[in-house]
């Protein structure tokens, strides 16, 4: 591809008050890309060019991070709220349904977001941590060690930790990882992952509402991915009535930034090529 794409931020407000930035790029029908629990926007860098020929990419920061403001107190529904009311943001200027790709607990919330909003044509969700507890997530005592490392001021050793100690990324990966822009956008949301393995697992999924999603959904998971992250992603499979899953092959938690051109061959596959 020839050129950087323009990149312009808008914002909206989602229902507690909050201002939602969100970052828009390429040429086509709206994809939204919600990230997960480490970092912002910049998250999205390594895929967002084999994607900006064929949709017009927005890529929202979540609360905490980036160009969106942030609650008194933190509450999963609010994020939930959050994607919805950037969804119904792009409708409304388009005058168009919006596909959705989430990943990890961007993929909950934005599976969660469904049931707030008319306006998602299709969801894309990469390991959602359907159920998971902060037991399940990490190692006895890991969390504990993160905010330990927090409170001294040690934000970049935050991310290494749990990308090596939790997802199992091995020392080339977390490399890959550092070299990439989006890595100071990790650093930088790096006090915000604590407030979110707090959060109750019953908060993350609801078999009942996942039943209720009327939209078709590929769930893209890593044949390399804990064993924790498989299970709640066929957890979430089993509960929606139009489902696939693609499985990537030698891929871990981490493929949209390590392998880009193998989640967009599947995110183009499932959403359509619009040329």
């Amino acid at each position: 591809m020839v050129g950087t794409p323009t990149r312009t931020v808008s914002t909206t407000t989602s229902r507690d008050g909050t201002a939602i930035g969100y970052w828009s790029s390429g040429e086509g029908p709206p994809l939204l890309l919600v990230h997960g629990g480490f970092g912002d926007h910049s998250r999205w860098d390594a895929l967002r060019p084999h994607l900006e020929a064929h949709f017009t990419v927005h890529a929202m920061d979540r609360r905490g991070r980036g160009a969106s403001g942030d609650g008194p107190d933190y509450e999963a529904t609010r994020e939930f709220e959050d994607v919805a009311a950037v969804v119904d943001a792009i409708a409304a200027r388009g005058r168009t349904s919006v596909d959705v790709y989430g990943v990890s607990s961007g993929a909950s919330y934005a599976l969660n977001a469904a049931a707030l909003t008319g306006s998602i044509r299709r969801l894309v969700l990469y390991e959602p941590p359907a159920g998971t507890t902060a037991e399940d997530l990490v190692p006895a005592g890991l969390l504990e060690r993160l905010e330990a490392l927090l409170a001294t001021g040690e934000r970049e050793r935050v991310v290494e930790v749990f990308f090596r100690e939790a997802l199992g990324l091995t020392p080339e990966e977390l490399e890959a990882m550092r070299a990439q822009p989006s890595w100071q956008g990790r650093v930088a949301a790096a006090h915000t992952f604590p407030r979110e393995l707090a959060t109750p697992p019953e908060r993350w999924f609801d078999a009942q509402q996942a039943a209720s999603v009327a939209v078709p959904v590929l769930m893209l998971q890593g044949s390399e991915s804990p064993e924790t992250l498989l299970q709640a992603t066929h957890k979430v499979a089993a509960a929606l009535p139009d489902v696939r899953v693609a499985v990537l092959e030698g891929q871990a938690h981490s493929a949209d930034f390590l392998a880009p051109e193998l989640v967009a061959k599947e995110l183009l596959a499932f959403l359509g090529d619009p040329r």
